[in-house]
């Protein structure tokens, strides 16, 4: 028995992998299915493909060229039915226990016995914060549903990327105020093409506000203070959309015992070509390899991990019966 921690696209890739070897496996999942991309904006549209985004040899079909969030949901469960995937929801492994071959997952709910461990949680669940004061107010937003809640109000988006210029674009389209604050010089030349020039003629016809170079200094229940290049500025406020990005659970893969480096990126240390852990037995896959790298790994250039993971399990298991 596998057992896979995180019910996303690459966990359910890899539990696909490993049933095509005849190898069982258990998902264990502390939120939804795909949990990550259950929490993406209501009408996101994915930069990818449909194919690109394909599991399990499984076709996804969607109306146009890029899929929908809600076809990209429809589509995975589909695959997991697909392949009868024994998958366990709303349940959150807390340690992982004993050595390769013989480990022992416990979870809030019970225990397993597991010879191998992969580690496909992602980077979406825990948000970067700012620490800054106010920041625990309930006006500020790390993550991003849709616009209608914010017409007609007061609202700082922070960010200079995809995520801050779409968010900027929709809640000004929904007829909020909205000022953009970035720490940097400009919008981010890796903003979509087709979007950059938009939110660009947005600023410069100060349609939306942008405040460059510029750090949020505090948040007020009615008002943010920002420090620009013109000195302290506190500007009136009803919500704040932090658009700071995320990042894997650093915490919980040093709970299991896996290293992570000790330059920025912390990413976990993994052999390249099988990602096994430096905990033997223990692997990880998908996103959660780039450590806070996260705009280098995206579920098209790691479904991959699921192939190499499996094959390098089955291996291991066939020596083990054979010797």
């Amino acid at each position: 028995m596998v057992i896979i921690v995180g019910a996303g696209p690459i966990g359910l890739a890899t539990a696909i992998e490993l049933k095509r070897k005849g190898i069982p496996s258990k998902i264990i999942e502390r939120g939804s299915l795909v949990n990550s991309i259950f929490h993406y904006p209501r009408d996101m549209t994915f930069f990818s493909t449909s194919d690109r985004l394909e599991i399990g040899g499984v076709p996804f079909i969607s109306h146009n060229p890029k899929p929908t969030r809600r076809e990209a949901l429809e589509y995975y469960r589909r695959a997991a039915e697909s392949y009868d995937l024994d998958i366990h929801l709303y349940e959150e492994v807390q340690a992982v226990d004993g050595e390769d071959g013989h480990f022992t997952v416990r979870t809030d709910r019970d225990h397993y016995e597991a010879s191998k461990v992969v580690v496909a949680t992602g980077f979406y669940d825990i948000a970067r914060k700012m620490n800054i004061p106010g920041e625990e107010l309930d006006k500020v937003k790390h993550y991003y549903d849709e616009a209608h809640a914010y017409a007609w109000q007061d609202v700082l988006v922070i960010g200079a990327g995809n995520s801050a210029v779409d968010v900027a674009l929709e809640t000004y389209r929904t007829q909020a105020n909205v000022t953009l604050a970035v720490r940097g010089s400009q919008i981010k030349e890796t903003v979509k093409y087709w979007v950059k020039p938009d939110i660009e003629n947005r600023i410069k016809n100060e349609e939306i506000t942008a405040y460059f170079n510029t750090e949020v200094k505090e948040i007020k229940p009615r008002e943010v203070v920002l420090d620009t290049p013109e000195g302290i500025r506190a500007i009136p406020n009803d919500f704040v959309l932090a658009m700071t990005g995320y990042q894997p659970n650093f915490e919980l893969m040093s709970h299991f015992g896996i290293a992570l480096t000790n330059d920025e990126k912390r990413m976990p240390v993994y052999d390249e070509q099988s990602l096994e852990t430096n905990r033997k037995g223990m692997y990880v896959a998908g996103v959660v390899c780039g450590g806070m790298d996260t705009s280098s790994l995206f579920i098209e250039n790691t479904r991959v991990h699921a192939e190499h993971i499996s094959g390098d399990i089955k291996r291991k298991l066939t020596a083990r019966s054979v010797g």
